[in-house]
């Protein structure tokens, strides 16, 4: 560790401590406007393949496109970010994010764009992706002082959550009067601001811990350190289980705005009052100094009944009540696992687990994506959306079932 460490604050629960910190600042910053960014390509690119198929079955593909090289790679690059300077591997990975949706943009702007096009640039994203996420999170970690890293990671949630507020609800905004290709073109302009805090950010003012030493097995002795821990290994049992089947909202939403709703663009503005939600769940748990695995069954039991609601909301009027205690309880499942995970883990084992958490939420999504888009075109777009509801009721309960009060 620097010696930034001996310059650290004072401990208190405020719950934007971790902004008192330069480089955590301008880390913020950056990620804020790049991930407007990236929540409006993601928004445009359903509502471009939802017009060229009129299929929720292509949507759950091309979200197992771009999230199965997480579930093939997520650990490994955990690993790599156990390894080598966080920050440098976050740097390349932002910028080949980059490079992706400008080629996006103009291949869809050239009249280029068919559906397996789309997936094969799903492919690219997913696969730097995977080598992104563990790297850029587990850096979170590095610009603070080790007593606001629960407040970093919630606050980290809270930006990522309230960009979709703002990304979505352009992409619905615009998509019409711009088209799909420019909005993509925009997001790969957005990665200049990341890039800029990152290039900004000051060594001397890092908690940099030493990194893990070359050899030895590293995925086997991160899942070795999960299985020995029995209240984080359920944790994150039930977090698989519930990011696989009730967090496909980019699969179900386009389809129940279109067949219940009236309007496809509908789905912009229920994902970002969503987000919205999860956006504030994320800024109260930031307050908190610590989080129990009580807590977290508590948002999973919450994040199911609010499914059931919004799968049968009868207008968007009271799709948007049930979506804001939505997002806010899923923010309290991924916030509040992610930072009972960075607070438990070594630190020179946080990029694997944070790997390893990342293979649960987005690594699951092959599976539960094409489940959730066949439900929607076989059964009923509801359904689509209810069933996910379901698994989390049930998996809450059992979460519930293997912890003691207070932990």
């Amino acid at each position: 560790m620097t010696d930034a460490a001996a310059a650290a604050p004072p401990r208190d629960n405020g719950t934007f401590r971790s902004l008192r910190h330069r480089n955590a600042r301008r880390f913020f910053a950056g990620l804020l406007v790049s991930n407007v960014g990236s929540w409006m390509q993601l928004t445009a690119t359903s509502f471009l393949l939802y017009e060229l198929t009129d299929s929720a079955t292509s949507l759950g593909i091309n979200t197992a496109m771009q999230f199965t090289p997480m579930l093939v790679l997520g650990a490994w690059a955990g690993a790599l970010s156990d390894r080598l300077d966080r920050r440098r591997l976050t740097i390349v990975a932002q910028s080949a994010l980059a490079v992706q949706a400008l080629a996006l943009g103009v291949i869809v702007l050239a009249g280029w764009a068919t559906v397996p096009v789309i997936y094969a640039l799903s492919l690219v994203l997913g696969i730097v992706g995977a080598i992104d996420n563990p790297a850029r999170r587990s850096l979170v970690t590095e610009l603070v002082p080790p007593e606001h890293i629960v407040n970093a990671v919630a606050l980290n949630t809270a930006v990522m959550t309230g960009s979709r507020v703002f990304g979505p609800a352009l992409a619905a905004a615009l998509v019409g009067p711009l088209g799909a290709g420019w909005l993509f073109v925009a997001n790969g302009v957005s990665y200049a601001a990341m890039l800029v805090g990152l290039v900004g950010i000051r060594r001397s003012e890092m908690f940099i811990h030493p990194p893990r030493p070359a050899g030895g097995r590293p995925v086997r002795e991160a899942l070795a350190f999960l299985r020995g821990r029995r209240p984080m290994f359920a944790m994150f049992t039930v977090f698989a289980l519930v990011s696989t089947f009730a967090f496909n909202y980019s699969v179900s939403l386009p389809k129940l705005a279109d067949t219940r709703w009236g309007s496809p663009e509908a789905f912009g503005w229920v994902l970002a009052v969503t987000s919205l939600g999860s956006m504030l769940g994320a800024l109260a748990l930031g307050r908190r100094t610590h989080v129990t695995y009580r807590f977290i069954a508590w948002g999973v039991l919450a994040l199911g009944a609010t499914n059931l609601g919004l799968a049968w909301s009868p207008n968007v009027w009271v799709a948007f009540v049930w979506a804001l205690p939505l997002g806010a309880a899923g923010a309290a499942l991924i916030s509040g696992s992610n930072a009972v995970i960075q607070h438990e883990s070594p630190p020179e084992m946080r990029g694997r687990m944070m790997a390893l958490a990342a293979v649960a939420f987005l690594g699951s999504t092959p599976v539960g994506g094409p489940i959730t888009g066949w439900i929607a075109d076989a059964l009923s777009a509801e359904w689509s959306l209810a069933y996910g509801g379901i698994v989390a009721l049930a998996s809450g309960a059992w979460l519930w079932s293997r912890t003691e009060r207070g932990t």
